[in-house]
């Protein structure tokens, strides 16, 4: 490590998730009365630093999926806590306001392992690119275009390619 990546070791944390849980109740009987639990997460923790990434890995069903959804809000933990660094300061994604929530997806997403499953086969890499900058409003129209062309190869792919289908591409692409 050089010593600006441990110095950022020392900053605040961008995410931090503290013994995060997800608790799904299983129902049985008539009166579909609460019988048990799954465990779905049991006490993750983790950090991630500015510059740094952060990749699940793990058995099918083992949580990696439930935890990258509380993370991003889409569903809500049994229990834990999630912070995020917003402004200089470090806000709780449960109690953040509909606003405050918009802003802190824009900067965290989810990539799923499939590309099959999570891009849409009737989208062409243009609008599948471009559709958070249409949605999210960080770009009108007519510049999402642009954005698209400049953004292709710096994950390399050709510009030529933004009209092309997800099942046109390879896997390593």
């Amino acid at each position: 490590m050089d010593e600006k990546q441990v110095s950022n070791r020392m900053d605040t944390p961008l995410v931090r998730v503290k013994d995060l849980k997800k608790h799904y109740p299983i129902r049985g009987g008539f009166f579909q009365t609460v019988v048990g639990q799954v465990r779905a997460v049991d006490g993750i923790s983790f950090e991630i630093f500015e510059g740094e990434t952060l990749g699940l890995v793990g058995e099918s069903g083992c949580g990696k999926t439930t935890t990258g959804r509380m993370v991003v809000k889409a569903i809500e933990p049994t229990d834990g806590q999630i912070l995020v660094k917003m402004h200089d300061a470090v806000a709780d994604v449960q109690a953040l306001r509909k606003q405050d929530l918009r802003e802190f997806r824009r900067s965290i997403q989810i990539i799923y392992q499939d590309p099959y499953s999570s891009l849409n086969p009737r989208m062409t890499i243009l609008d599948i690119i471009g559709e958070p900058l249409t949605a999210m409003k960080l770009a009108p129209k007519k510049e999402v275009i642009q954005r698209v062309r400049s953004l292709l190869p710096r994950v390399g792919l050709k510009v030529q390619y933004m009209n092309r289908y997800p099942h046109a591409f390879s896997g390593g692409q």
